[in-house]
């Protein structure tokens, strides 16, 4: 019997043993073909929101340090990504959509990828627009106000737009529909004082 129960013990060792190592072999996580879900929250190991990828109607508020601030923006209505700082406040996302109204007009339609300066608003966004009332798409850089715009913002006028400080437009560079190039400054008060363009 003792030799039996040693034999014994030394099988379940070794099975054992088998396990653990077979458990250790495999890689870590899961892997999927593909998943369906409605949102996914990417946390640190502490707990802190860092990314969210949803649909348009799980699409959070704003969230400061962790808490959800809904009198802080507008209301979303398109999906998309939102992006969180070190301290689980939001700094950034990327949202998209378009569709069509009762009375066939498109509405929500386009894109924007955005950058928050700390504790503020956007500094950087990459968006396009087209919408039966709005139609733009560019690069915009701003300090409270636009600085800078790089982009079409009228139907067929391609366009550089520089700002002072307060938002005052001062400097604008475009080409317009038929082709002709200008440069114009303006004052303080938004008055032209110089045009260039081309003599022919």
């Amino acid at each position: 019997i003792q030799k039996f129960l040693l034999l014994y013990s030394a099988l379940v060792s070794t099975a054992l043993l088998c396990m653990f190592l077979v458990a250790a072999a495999k890689p870590h996580g899961s892997e999927f073909d593909e998943i369906r879900v409605h949102r996914i929250n990417i946390l640190e190991p502490d707990g802190t929101l860092r990314l969210v990828i949803s649909n348009k109607d799980r699409l959070p508020p704003v969230i400061i340090k962790g808490k959800e601030h809904p009198e802080a923006g507008e209301p979303r209505s398109q999906a998309g990504m939102l992006f969180y700082n070190d301290e689980g406040s939001e700094n950034g996302g990327l949202i998209f959509g378009g569709r069509k109204n009762e009375k066939g007009e498109v509405v929500d339609s386009g894109g924007s990828l955005s950058f928050d300066k700390y504790g503020e608003g956007q500094i950087v966004q990459l968006a396009g627009v087209d919408e039966k009332d709005n139609q733009f798409a560019g690069l915009r850089v701003s300090e409270g106000g636009q600085r800078i715009w790089i982009g079409r913002e009228a139907p067929g006028t391609a366009s550089v737009s520089l700002t002072d400080a307060k938002g005052r437009k001062r400097i604008v560079m475009q080409v317009a529909p038929d082709g002709m190039p200008s440069l114009s400054f303006f004052d303080a008060n938004g008055r032209l004082v110089q045009e260039l363009a081309p003599s022919n």
